[in-house]
């Protein structure tokens, strides 16, 4: 499968990765799925409330660490986002029984890797790193397969 980095930029305050969420957001459309790799307290869901805010979503975007998968639809009717914590799963077996619509969805994982590979021919995974300064992130965007070979980030 061929990869190719997108993005790799700098993240300071949470507002910044919000932004980031927002901007992401615009380049997302039915059937393109996300996985955000980070450790704790990263800014993953803070990533994802950027990205509902941006695509319109109804409510509230919070982590679906409890119930593992929310779907939020949107103002417009358009493909809803589905937002997965996948921290308590322990295969992909377990992934691909919740059943998510990805062709008709944009679907954000939080903890994905190496949960959805089998699923899609292409995928953004961004990593989110905590850098040596105390609230700074490096984050680095890759796309993955044909359909982010050509596509970038607005």
């Amino acid at each position: 499968m061929t990869a190719r980095v997108i993005e790799r930029l700098k993240v300071s305050t949470p507002e910044q990765m919000h932004e980031f969420g927002l901007r992401l957001a615009r380049n997302l459309a039915a059937g393109d799925l996300v996985l955000l790799t980070g450790p704790l307290g990263a800014g993953k869901t803070t990533l994802t409330r950027g990205v509902g805010e941006g695509l319109g979503t109804i409510g509230t975007v919070s982590s679906p660490t409890f119930v593992i998968a929310r779907t939020h639809q949107r103002e417009n009717g358009e493909a809803p986002l589905v937002h997965v914590d996948a921290y308590r799963l322990s295969s992909p077996a377990e992934f691909d029984d919740l059943d998510i619509d990805i062709e008709r969805s944009i679907v954000l994982v939080e903890w994905g890797r190496g949960f959805t590979d089998e699923l899609v021919d292409s995928w953004l995974d961004i990593e989110i790193d905590r850098s040596s300064a105390e609230d700074e992130r490096i984050v680095t965007v890759t796309g993955h397969g044909p359909s982010w070979q050509e596509r970038g980030l607005e």
